[in-house]
């Protein structure tokens, strides 16, 4: 008999929610059983999903495979009709530990819009990872036209202050030194629990009650929601590290209000210079959608000068994906050829900002974190090849000596 084996496809999120599942699948005595936690975020990603699961049906015949995650919560019957799916969860369902049990139904599927309350588990390990990830919030308030999580994860919803520092402390014990706070929109953290705090209130208060934290990263966060509190962190507060990863997706001001972003162009140059101007050393990471229905030549061209003008070092461009039941699946569409053309614009445009970055760091001392598979990352999140054994999930520095292939080569200190 063997634990369960977890596909998982998509964000952080869905890494935390995978672990949490784990759990919950082995205490209910599951075993010899294949679990697929899906992505809805593009057709792609949906795509994969499937794929996956008519594989693990062909190599494990007879082995029952679970189905769960956005893709599953909106279109249940059709992860059901696949071959060897003997259950399909729904994104509240999936952490709820009678969903598990032996006699549950072969569809659990809740109404996500009428769930209110965030499922807390204290997990131990994340397997294959050498940093841990925290859920704090789930869901999501906002209607961007192309996006359909709101539809497949409900409201949002926070996880109270008190829980998330428990959960804390409990993977400090179980030898984590970094930790990224998550969450499908991670600056509404708490503004649905009482006095409604703000995400740099969170962050203020895990760094000052688990001191023994060594390093803490956040998820992708929306420029239009920083708080002063985390303003002043990312300032002042050395554990919190000097890279913020912003959901920009475009560059132009018509197209963002077509996408119903809350944030203009101005604006993400304005949160760039500022970050910069509080802590000279932080790198930007961006979500960047290339083809948004309408986008025209000068639209497009102006994502592509943002990378530039607001210094994006860690870009994450995909072509736009038209999901069913969005306002922007109804919107005019650009042509397929000329999508995938300036998504690899984009990437490339990336890739040149990114081997820059790299290549300004040799000669430089780095703290990394060491990863699986010999990669470590720095504090701005470089990966890093290190010459000689430095222990998975350990904290060494580096001296960097060398880039080459997308690595940088670094020497113990």
């Amino acid at each position: 008999m063997a634990d369960p084996d977890i596909l998982t496809f998509g964000c952080r999120l869905n890494i935390w929610e995978s672990e949490a599942m784990r759990r919950l699948a082995t205490e209910a005595g599951l075993e010899d059983a294949v679990i697929v936690n899906t992505c809805a975020v593009t057709s792609e990603a949906e795509r994969q999903a499937r794929q996956a699961i008519r594989r693990k049906a062909r190599e494990n015949p007879g082995m029952p495979i679970i189905v769960t995650g956005c893709a599953a919560q909106l279109d249940p019957e059709g992860f059901a009709g696949l071959p060897g799916v003997a259950r399909v969860l729904g994104n509240a369902d999936k952490l709820r530990p009678e969903s598990w049990r032996a006699d549950a139904a072969p569809i659990l599927v809740e109404d996500i819009a009428q769930v209110r309350e965030t499922s807390p588990h204290l997990i131990d390990g994340f397997e294959g990872h050498a940093r841990a990830f925290l859920q704090v919030q789930q869901g999501c308030d906002h209607r961007c036209t192309f996006c359909v999580i709101p539809l497949a994860r409900g409201p949002s919803r926070s996880v109270p202050l008190g829980t998330v520092v428990d959960s804390t402390r409990h993977l400090v014990s179980h030898g984590y030194n970094e930790v990224v706070l998550t969450g499908v929109d991670l600056t509404s953290w708490g503004t649905d629990l009482p006095g409604g705090p703000l995400l740099g209130q969170l962050v203020r208060r895990l760094l000052a009650q688990v001191p023994e934290l060594k390093r803490l990263r956040l998820s992708s966060i929306d420029p239009a929601e920083i708080d002063d509190d985390l303003w002043r962190l990312i300032a002042e507060e050395d554990r919190l590290m000097p890279h913020l990863h912003l959901s920009v997706q475009a560059g132009d001001d018509l197209i963002l209000k077509r996408m119903k972003r809350r944030h203009s162009r101005s604006q993400v140059l304005d949160v760039a210079a500022k970050a910069r101007s509080l802590r000279p050393d932080i790198v930007l990471g961006a979500d960047l959608i290339a083809g948004f229905p309408t986008e025209d030549e000068d639209a497009f061209a102006r994502s592509l000068d943002l990378i530039d003008e607001a210094a994006i070092t860690w870009v994450h461009a995909f072509p736009y994906s038209a999901r069913a039941g969005t306002p922007a699946a109804r919107m005019p569409a650009v042509p397929g050829d000329i999508v995938r053309r300036r998504a690899a614009a984009l990437r490339a445009a990336g890739e040149r900002r990114m081997q820059d970055f790299m290549r300004a760091q040799i000669g430089h001392e780095a703290e990394v974190v060491m990863e699986r598979g010999g990669i470590a990352r720095t504090r701005h999140y470089a990966p890093v090849k290190p010459k000689g054994h430095i222990a998975i999930g350990a904290i060494a520095r580096l001296r960097l000596s060398g880039y080459q292939e997308g690595y940088l080569d670094g020497d113990l200190v």
